[in-house]
């Protein structure tokens, strides 16, 4: 079988490739991307990284209260479907799941979405009792998902899309190529990401630059389409678009816990991320009809709507093994410097 990097040097013997074409193969090969393998790479020990939901369930049971207190906003329909696309290994579906309300639950359907082999399979045993009760299903079929109310959320989904840097030298746009001899950077046409990035900076200096999703938009769209009434929640890394730009936003390489720049070594066996745009992510989400409210830390997303003080009280009474887990998951979420600070959240209401 042709391996990745056979591929991008069968095409680099042709010329230089732009970084998101790059970034699309390592990581969307059908057989050999990064994502399209079968070995699970989340996690702590012997994995490349981790997420909010290894520390464990806190965030998912604040999204369970704030998708619940939408059901309240919404009538309590008699159905509420929520999707998650880009789902992983279901653990953010199952915490939410074991989080709800028995009146919730009654209505409650999670689609788990995502096209990861050793994702599928974990989270088809995580969420099993609930598959069996009809209140999770699993699938990979994005388009057959009938219109529906409810949400839609996702964690760390935007951050995987295949994105370009640009860099301003002062009189023209630079982009990031990959070469036979590595990374480098050629002049280029921006276009439209040319024309955003000068309308988010009052005047470009020299050294700015950021990273541009052409997928974010149509993604964007097409879930969308797929809820009529709800909320849409995002939580990822990223900043607003004039910050981005003022630090050079670039791409990152996750391999073994060690993050750096270096998005072209060890292709397809590394986790490649960028940075979100949360004002371009906001102005998308409002082109396709949603109510959005400013992006805001994950921190302070997490004091307004977790019952922080009421869980206390129920974790003080834990054997004290279980209650430093539950302390530890709060301190990452909620103080300066760690998860909750440099993950955002973003809301859109339709």
């Amino acid at each position: 079988m042709t391996t990745v990097a056979e591929i991008l040097h069968q095409r680099l013997s042709q010329g230089v490739i732009p970084a998101a074409e790059v970034m699309q193969l390592a990581l969307y090969h059908p057989q050999e991307g990064y994502y399209r393998q079968s070995q699970n790479r989340w996690g702590f020990e012997g994995r490349d990284y981790y997420t909010a939901l290894d520390c464990g369930p806190l965030l998912g049971q604040t999204l369970a209260l704030r998708l619940e207190d939408n059901w309240k906003q919404l009538g309590s329909p008699s159905s509420y479907t929520v999707l998650e696309p880009g789902a992983g290994r279901g653990w953010l579906g199952r915490d939410i799941l074991s989080h709800v309300s028995p009146s919730f639950l009654k209505t409650f359907t999670y689609l788990h979405r995502d096209d990861s082999p050793a994702a599928q399979n974990e989270a088809k045993q995580v969420l099993a009792p609930w598959i069996q009760s009809g209140h999770a299903v699993v699938t990979d079929h994005l388009n057959s998902i009938q219109p529906f109310v409810g949400a839609i959320f996702s964690n760390e989904l935007f951050d995987a899309l295949p994105a370009q840097p640009w860099r301003w030298d002062g009189s023209q746009w630079l982009q990031e190529v990959l070469s036979l001899e590595g990374s480098e950077w050629h002049p280029a046409d921006a276009a439209e990401a040319g024309q955003w990035f000068a309308s988010q900076a009052e005047d470009l200096e020299a050294g700015d630059g950021s990273i541009w999703a052409e997928g974010l938009a149509p993604l964007v769209h097409l879930l969308a389409q797929k809820l009529t009434q709800g909320i849409m929640i995002a939580i990822d890394y990223g900043e607003s678009a004039d910050r981005l730009l003022a630090k050079g936003a670039d791409l990152r390489r996750y391999r073994q816990h060690q993050v750096d720049g270096k998005w072209w070594e060890e292709i397809g066996q590394c986790d490649l991320t960028a940075d979100v745009d949360f004002t371009r992510l906001q102005a998308c989400w409002e082109h396709e009809g949603f109510h959005a409210l400013a992006h805001q830390p994950l921190s302070h997303w997490i004091r307004r709507h977790a019952l922080l003080e009421t869980w206390e009280a129920v974790w003080a009474e834990l054997p004290s093994e279980q209650k430093m887990r539950q302390t530890n998951n709060v301190l990452q979420l909620t103080l300066p410097g760690l998860l909750g600070e440099r993950f955002r959240v973003l809301e859109g209401h339709r």
